[in-house]
């Protein structure tokens, strides 16, 4: 079995792990492209900031619109009303932060940080709660927990100079994450199909 295959599971399929195989090089053009885009929002956080803001708005101006065609075609449809008010408040909430991105981005930051601290001590206490049955792995849920405290510590420490690059710099930090951990899972695919066995068949 190749290492790709062992460090998806028993579970994968062999077409599955296959099609991987032989697509790893997408995986690691988008790994790339990731942790470019994640640098360059980490150098000038302020842009990717409000690049974040001016996304979120179109998302929400943009669902709201499709919501709110689909929910008028269906009047008769149990919730019409509720559905209505849903698509009502997306578009409104997109319209603002397009209207005004610097101000949308510092209320996202605002929200950031009141995610942080609740997240953070929902954590810590599930943490504490179940440690018997989360043994060995309860601490690791607590030092998570305690560094979304301390993230919001330091973004609230550095209000306001941290309300127009504390939401971009996130952005760019989470990208890179993700843009290394595809890169790894690229590399992975490619041993698995350039192993010591000739073929992808042989390979699995």
């Amino acid at each position: 079995m190749s290492n790709l295959q062992s460090s998806l599971g028993p579970d994968v399929s062999a077409p599955l792990a296959r099609s991987l195989h032989e697509h790893w090089g997408l995986f690691l053009a988008e790994g790339i492209i990731l942790t470019v885009l994640g640098l360059g929002a980490i150098i000038v956080p302020v842009l990717a900031g409000l690049a974040t803001a001016l996304f979120l708005g179109w998302l929400f101006l943009i669902a709201g619109i499709v919501g709110l065609v689909f929910t008028l075609q269906a009047r008769k449809a149990p919730g019409f009303g509720w559905s209505l008010l849903s698509a009502l408040v997306a578009i409104v909430a997109g319209a603002i932060l397009l209207w005004s991105p610097l101000q949308s981005l510092i209320t996202l930051t605002y929200v950031l940080i009141a995610y942080f601290i609740v997240d953070g001590i929902a954590i810590i206490f599930l943490s504490i709660e179940h440690r018997r049955e989360l043994s060995g792995r309860w601490e690791w849920m607590l030092i998570n927990g305690l560094v979304d405290l301390v993230l919001a510590g330091i973004i609230i420490a550095g209000l306001p100079g941290t309300l127009v690059w504390a939401l971009g710099l996130l952005v760019g930090i989470d990208l890179v994450f993700g843009g290394t951990t595809l890169i790894a899972f690229a590399f992975a695919a490619r041993k698995g199909a350039t192993g010591p066995t000739s073929g992808v068949s042989a390979a699995l």
